[in-house]
C-alpha cells in the first residue's frame, strides 16, 4: 500500500542521510589540514563521530514529520529542516565536548563542519527523495488505483491524488453508481458503474481500490472485496468522517479495536508525563528558593508604601480535568473589596503602581512557581482562569474544556502569540482555545522550551497586552 511506500521512502532517505551526516565526520578530518594550519592529529574523533550519529537519528523526527510532502521540499524549507538538524547534532557535539572537557579539538574544525552539514543536508532533503522515488518505483512497480464512490468525494483527495505519483500510484479511472453531472477535468475519468468492477479490474490491470466512502449494506462492501481478492488487488475504505462532520479524526487501535477520537493526547503517555514533571520540578525548585524570597521581601516593602495588605492574591482557578485550585500571585490591586470575577484592564483603577509594574513584567505570577511545585500547575500549558470564566468561556468557545485535559501553566502557547491579558471579544477567545489546543494535541518537550524561551524575551521585553 501507498502509506508503507511513504514510510519506506522517509526510512531510506534518513538512513542514508545519517550515514552521510556521519561519514563525512572523519573525511571532513583529513580534508581540513590541508586546507588550513589546523592540527588534528590527536583528536580522537571516534566519541564526535557517536555524537553525529546521535544527533542525526534523536532528530530523524524532524523527517518524519514532513514524510507526506518530503519530495516536493522546496530549497528554503530544506534549509529550515537541515538547520534544524545541525543545531541538535551541534548539542551532542558540545554537550561531550564541554563534558569530557576535551582540549585537543579545534572549534574551528566543529564550526565549519556544522556549515558544511546544513549545507549538505540542504542538497540532500531537496534532492535526494525524488531520485529515491525514481529509483524504488519505477515502470515495473507502478500501482493503477481505481476509486469507487460518489464524484465530491474523489474531489476531497483531488491533491493528495496528484502528490503520490512518485510513490506510483496512477489514477485509473471513478465507478460510481452517480454518474458526474457536469464535464470536468477531473484527477480520474468517469468509467461507469459499480457493476463493471470486474471488468475494469481485469482490463485496466488495477493493483489498487479505493472505495471512497462508507457503505451501509455489508453485502455490498463484501461482494467488492471478493473481487479485488480474486484478481490480487488491494483494497482501501477513505474514513471521510472528517468531511462529513467537518472535524479531524484521529485513528486508534488498542487492544484489537479500532477508534476514531478526536484529537492526540501525548501528555497521557506516562513517561511524557514523567519528563514534563522532572522539568517542571528542575526549573521551579531553584526559582522558588533562590528568588521568590527576595521578591518577597521587595514586593512587601512597596506594598506597604502603596498598598497596605496581604502579600499575596488567592483565588481559585480551573485545573486539571476540571479540578479547581488555589493559585498564588502577588497581590497587584488595593486590598479592598472588589469583584474578583472582573477581569483586570488597562488602566484599571484598582491596581496600585507598583501593582502596575508587576503586572507588566509578569513578576506578579512569580508565586505561581509554588503551585507548580504543589503538582497544580505546570510551567507551561493553558493559562488558568476563573470557574465562573470557565463557564462563560466554554458558552462562547464549545471546544473551550479540552483544554482541562492537561495542566494549566504560568505560561502557554496562547500567551506567547500574543493572546495574554483581558479577553474583550469572542474573537479572542477563539483564538485563544485554538492555540491552548493546538499545545494540548501537540504536545512535546521541543515545544515547552520554545515556548520558555519566548516567554522569557516578553519578560525583557513586554509586549503591548502587558498590564
Amino acid at each position: 500500500m501507498i502509506v508503507y511506500r511513504q514510510r519506506g521512502l522517509a526510512n531510506i532517505h534518513t538512513f542514508l542521510v545519517t550515514l552521510i551526516a556521519t561519514g563525512f565526520l572523519p573525511l571532513y578530518r583529513e580534508i581540513l589540514p590541508s586546507l588550513t594550519y589546523v592540527n588534528l592529529e590527536e583528536v580522537e574523533l571516534l566519541p564526535y563521530v557517536v555524537a553525529v550519529f546521535l544527533g542525526m537519528v534523536t532528530s530523524s523526527r524532524l523527517i518524519h514529520d514532513r514524510a507526506t510532502h518530503l519530495h516536493q521540499l522546496e530549497y528554503w524549507n530544506a534549509f529550515v529542516l537541515a538547520l534544524r538538524q545541525a543545531v541538535v547534532v551541534a548539542a551532542f557535539i558540545f554537550t561531550f565536548m564541554f563534558m569530557a572537557k576535551d582540549r585537543t579539538v579545534s572549534r574551528l574544525f566543529l564550526g565549519s563542519y556544522l556549515v558544511l552539514l546544513t549545507g549538505i543536508l540542504t542538497v540532500l532533503h531537496s534532492r535526494l527523495p525524488r531520485m529515491l522515488a525514481d529509483i524504488l518505483f519505477p515502470d515495473s512497480a507502478k500501482m493503477p488505483t481505481l476509486f469507487v464512490g460518489r464524484t465530491g468525494n474523489l474531489e476531497a483527495l483531488d491533491s493528495w491524488i496528484t502528490n503520490r505519483g512518485h510513490l506510483g500510484m496512477i489514477p485509473v479511472g471513478l465507478l460510481s453508481d452517480t454518474p458526474p453531472s457536469r464535464i470536468e477535468r477531473a484527477v480520474a475519468p468517469y468509467l461507469g458503474t459499480t457493476e463493471k468492477l470486474a471488468q475494469v479490474l481485469r482490463e485496466r490491470r488495477v493493483g489498487q481500490v479505493i472505495l471512497l466512502e462508507w457503505i451501509d449494506d455489508p453485502l455490498v462492501v463484501e461482494r467488492m472485496i471478493g473481487l479485488c481478492e480474486s484478481e490480487g488487488c488491494r483494497f482501501l475504505i477513505h474514513n471521510n468522517y472528517g468531511a462529513k462532520f467537518a472535524r479531524t479524526f484521529i485513528p486508534l487501535e488498542e487492544g484489537g479495536h479500532h477508534f476514531l477520537a478526536l484529537q492526540h493526547e501525548p501528555l497521557e503517555d506516562p513517561l511524557n508525563r514523567l519528563l514534563k514533571r522532572l522539568v517542571d520540578i528542575a526549573i521551579s525548585l531553584p526559582i522558588v528558593l533562590f528568588v521568590v524570597p527576595p521578591l518577597c521581601i521587595w514586593v512587601r516593602l512597596m506594598q506597604r508604601k502603596q498598598a497596605p495588605g496581604s502579600l499575596f492574591f488567592v483565588n481559585p482557578r480551573g485545573g486539571q480535568n476540571r479540578m479547581s485550585f488555589n493559585m498564588l500571585k502577588f497581590r497587584s490591586m488595593y486590598a479592598i473589596e472588589h469583584d474578583i470575577n472582573k477581569q483586570a484592564t488597562r488602566g484599571d483603577s484598582r491596581i496600585y503602581p507598583f501593582g502596575a509594574f508587576l503586572r507588566k513584567t509578569s513578576l506578579d505570577e512569580f508565586p505561581q512557581f509554588i503551585n507548580v511545585l504543589k503538582g497544580d500547575m505546570s510551567i507551561v500549558g493553558p493559562r488558568p482562569h476563573l470557574p465562573k470564566h470557565d463557564d462563560e468561556f466554554s458558552q462562547v468557545a464549545r471546544s473551550y474544556r479540552i483544554r482541562s485535559l492537561v495542566k494549566p501553566g504560568i505560561t502557554g502557547l496562547a500567551q506567547v502569540r500574543g493572546y495574554r491579558g483581558e479577553i474583550t471579544d469572542p474573537e479572542k477567545l477563539h483564538r485563544r482555545v485554538y492555540w491552548d489546543l493546538y499545545y494540548v494535541t501537540n504536545w512535546s518537550l521541543a515545544l515547552d522550551f520554545r515556548i520558555i524561551f519566548l516567554t522569557g524575551w516578553q519578560v525583557i521585553r513586554p509586549p503591548k497586552t502587558a498590564y
